[in-house]
């Protein structure tokens, strides 16, 4: 009889652990959650996090807009009269100034009527000399004095005409600038108002941009601009503003501003280019600023999380725009609240949360990271906090 109870003693005691290990494969031991049993201990490990303070300080606004460098003068030199290219002097790139010869027209016909015309007029000043003696001596009437007057006046009309489309046959350049253009080579026929060259006036280039009509009023003549150009890997230039115009477009509301740069900041710069013209629109003293790490959510609904009391707690704010960084506070927060700037994304609200020092470049902590409770931590994250 010993020997069979002994047996089944042994065979209810593993019955019992299968049954226990069977309930702690599925977290349904004593004092693991399970029913009946404690909280959860690996849940309610601290969140590590890190944080930065509300703090009160100078915020200059700016606005980036992009645009593209245009010449301040592009001017297109077209031919006024037909005939054959005899030579071509100048090519893309060249840099010319006014009054120079870009381009010769075959114009010797239009010279030997020139030459007509000079020798009929040399014959009309005699004629009407001796015309002026025969009237004073009242040997011509008055009709053939008059006649002879004429004569010499539309003589002289002919020959200046001659001579005018005589200049155009030499193609000149009407300002100093460089020729981005050239459509015709040496032989080609050309005809009037053929577009021949194009030249750029590059003293100055310049970038009409589209602001908005809420930053316009802050923006004045002749301010400086800072200019970031993408083709010299993000260089800085500095430009300023050459003028506002008075009207906005009336579907967008934005108002077109010219942005000017000068001087040594044309060594690297070509028409074409893209740049980012930011305008300072103001400073203030007394913002409230945070991270824009911080601020998470799509817009209108923004939120950060704050730390209270070693938890995290999730606050709806309205902040300004993201400056270098740094937003605006405008509702939501007060002086000295201690917010998340990373790992915040996952927690709920009263999530217990440990504060870790930020990482530096390398990946290491900026500072020895101590292991301690949330409460433990507490005396750093409360300072200015609004409990």
């Amino acid at each position: 009889m010993l020997p069979l109870l002994a047996f089944l003693a042994a065979c209810g005691g593993d019955a019992r652990g299968e049954a226990g290990g069977y309930r702690a494969r599925n977290g349904a031991v004593p004092g693991a959650g399970g029913p009946g049993g404690g909280p959860d201990r690996a849940n309610n490990r601290p969140s590590p996090v890190e944080v930065a303070t509300v703090s009160r300080g100078t915020l200059a606004r700016t606005s980036t807009v992009s645009g593209i460098l245009e010449p301040l003068r592009t001017v297109g030199v077209n031919a006024l009269m037909s005939g054959a290219l005899l030579v071509v002097k100048v090519e893309e790139g060249n840099d010319v100034r006014e009054g120079q010869t870009l381009a010769q027209i075959d114009a010797r016909e239009l010279e030997a009527q020139v030459k007509s015309a000079t020798a009929a007029l040399e014959l009309a000043e005699s004629t009407a000399k001796r015309s002026d003696e025969l009237w004073r001596q009242r040997i011509v009437t008055a009709l053939e004095y008059e006649r002879d007057r004429a004569a010499l006046a539309s003589a002289q009309a002919t020959l200046d005409q001659l001579k005018t489309r005589l200049g155009y046959a030499t193609i000149r350049s009407p300002i100093n600038g460089v020729v981005t253009e050239r459509r015709l080579q040496t032989g080609d026929i050309v005809a009037p108002q053929t577009r021949l060259f194009t030249v750029a006036d590059n003293s100055t280039l310049v970038s009409r941009v589209m602001v908005s009509e809420l930053e316009v009023p802050l923006l004045r003549q002749g301010a400086i601009v800072d200019v970031t150009v993408d083709a010299l890997g993000g260089a800085r230039v500095q430009g300023h503003i050459r003028r506002v115009f008075p009207a906005a477009d009336s579907l967008t509301r934005l108002v077109p501003v010219e942005v000017a740069l000068t001087g040594s900041a044309l060594d690297q710069l070509r028409p074409g280019y893209t740049i980012r013209s930011t305008f300072r629109l103001g400073s203030r003293n007394d913002a409230l600023l945070i991270p824009t790490r911080a601020v998470i959510g799509p817009a209108g609904a923004r939120t950060v999380v704050v730390v209270r009391r070693g938890k995290s707690e999730r606050r709806i704010v309205r902040v300004g725009p993201d400056i270098d960084g740094t937003t605006e506070v405008l509702e939501g927060l007060a002086l000295g609240d201690t917010v998340i700037v990373a790992g915040q994304a996952l927690l709920r609200d009263g999530s217990p949360v440990r504060i870790v020092p930020p990482l530096a470049p390398d990946g290491r902590p900026s500072v020895p990271t101590v292991d301690t409770p949330a409460a433990a931590a507490m005396p750093v994250a409360r300072t200015g906090s609004s409990e």
